[in-house]
């Protein structure tokens, strides 16, 4: 049976002990799976290089990679198993695509966790009881390449394994920080995240009706307040890779593919500017337009 493939936003490191509206979404649409992967692939913009690489530790921990936060925060373990072997099929998947700038993929068999990867995971499976692996982001490769690192990994949905995306819809820091932080729930979201997301929304509905990718791979000169939203892009690649995983191989999209749907699981804006859509994408290939948050 295919697993989807997801796109999270993890916003604050609070977002462990104070999940908000985000955190009991998380953890219901994984109660009602009925079921727990083979394995997880995440990728998040907290583990970031200029070439891509895997994370091969039998045993993963989380890494407190934050300062300046509560002490119950630095207390929090997620001792999850990992998987050399998944690792290994990864890497096969990714250097076999020979995508530019990808076509070699490193390991690294003492890199933790980072608070992008096992926060999320702490409500998706508390228990830590699915092996996980970490694929690195390499930052300097555009949208339109991180969607096809992400149809490289298609295959993986097919084999039991979860694909998931970390990051955040928007990522304005100085905003958050820049007046003295802001109250975590509660502020109304800045006009200007709105009109993004609401672009980004489109751009997506279009991409997975018509399989072309390339408007909202150039998010960034066509979207409204794009360089506001994300001063620098990172904590939004990974969700062009769950895009491309949810695409998969371009042939995907022939005759006879069970069509790609999407649907927008939690949509809460914190601190009035960092949003936190998160979507779960079903199927492969071209397909349905976007689902919104119950």
């Amino acid at each position: 049976m295919r697993w989807p493939t997801l796109f999270v936003s993890h916003g604050s490191p609070m977002l462990a002990v104070e999940p908000g509206l985000t955190g009991p979404v998380l953890a219901d649409w994984s109660a009602a799976q009925g079921r727990k992967p083979r394995g997880i692939l995440v990728v998040s913009p907290h583990w970031m290089g200029e070439g891509l690489a895997l994370s091969t530790r039998d045993q993963q921990v989380a890494w407190h990679d934050f300062g300046g936060f509560p002490r119950e925060l630095y207390a929090l373990r997620y001792d999850a198993p990992g998987s050399p072997a998944l690792a290994e099929r990864v890497k096969a998947l990714v250097e076999a695509a020979a995508v530019p700038g990808a076509g070699f993929v490193g390991q690294d068999d003492e890199r933790p966790l980072d608070h992008g990867a096992w926060m999320p995971m702490r409500h998706f499976f508390p228990d830590a009881d699915v092996p996980v692996v970490q694929l690195a982001l390499n930052p300097y490769l555009s949208p339109a390449t991180q969607i096809e690192i992400g149809r490289a990994l298609a295959p993986l949905r097919d084999e039991g394994v979860l694909v998931l995306a970390s990051g955040s819809f928007t990522h304005n820091l100085q905003e958050v920080f820049g007046d003295g932080r802001r109250d975590q729930h509660g502020p109304q979201a800045e006009p200007y995240v709105e009109a993004f997301r609401g672009w980004m929304t489109d751009a997506l509905d279009e991409a997975l009706a018509t399989g072309d990718t390339g408007r909202i791979a150039d998010y960034r000169a066509q979207a409204p307040y794009a360089r506001r939203a994300h001063p620098t892009d990172e904590h939004l690649l990974p969700f062009f890779v769950a895009l491309g995983a949810a695409l998969g191989p371009q042939a995907a999209s022939g005759a006879g593919a069970a069509p790609a749907s999407v649907s927008r699981v939690a949509d809460e804006v914190t601190y009035g500017v960092l949003a936190m859509d998160s979507f779960v994408f079903e199927g492969l290939g071209a397909g349905a337009p976007l689902r919104a948050a119950a």
